[in-house]
């Protein structure tokens, strides 16, 4: 049985949610990612984005659009889950899973007010910059957070495996 989560909108339910929060004249926050295993630097960011308007939708990179991304291996962690994770933080509003391996056409179909990336994105390759910034809006890479990714979450898990079952065995 899936969990039902408020905050995941489908494209549609999102514009008609868009349309309302522009009529309330409220300031529009949207970042994407893959977020796969949630971490600190991730919820700093989430939080720092969140803090740039009134509303935070998050883009959440379907399971095919990450593994297209980052390889065969990935995600580690379903994209229903995921998007459940994100939707279980304060800092998130809505949440919504795309397919492409870029999210441009949903930032023409949102028209956020603010884009926000990672501090890992300069500003002139952050996808739907211009988009953004034709109508005025403005575009945001917030200060990675040292040492906190996830390919150095699953480093630091496979580097200790081989030790972990013979202080700890598996039930």
């Amino acid at each position: 049985m899936t969990a039902t989560i408020p905050k995941l909108k489908t494209l549609s339910d999102l514009i008609r949610v868009v349309v309302e929060l522009r009529r309330d004249r409220r300031r529009i926050v949207f970042t994407n990612g893959c977020f796969d295993l949630l971490h600190v630097g991730h919820t700093r960011y989430l939080a720092q984005a969140r803090a740039l308007g009134d509303v935070l939708i998050v883009g959440l990179n379907s399971d095919a659009s990450v593994a297209a991304l980052k390889g065969p291996d990935r995600p580690l962690v379903p994209e229903q889950e995921r998007a459940e994770v994100l939707a279980a933080l304060a800092a998130v509003d809505h949440v919504t899973i795309f397919d492409a391996p870029d999210p441009g056409d949903l930032i023409v179909a949102i028209q956020p007010d603010v884009l926000v990336k990672g501090g890992d994105w300069p500003l002139e390759r952050i996808v739907g910059r211009d988009i953004v910034e034709a109508r005025g809006g403005r575009v945001v890479s917030l200060p990675f957070v040292a040492g906190a990714s996830t390919t150095g979450l699953v480093q630091r898990i496979l580097a200790r495996a081989p030790h972990a079952t013979e202080r700890h065995p598996i039930p």
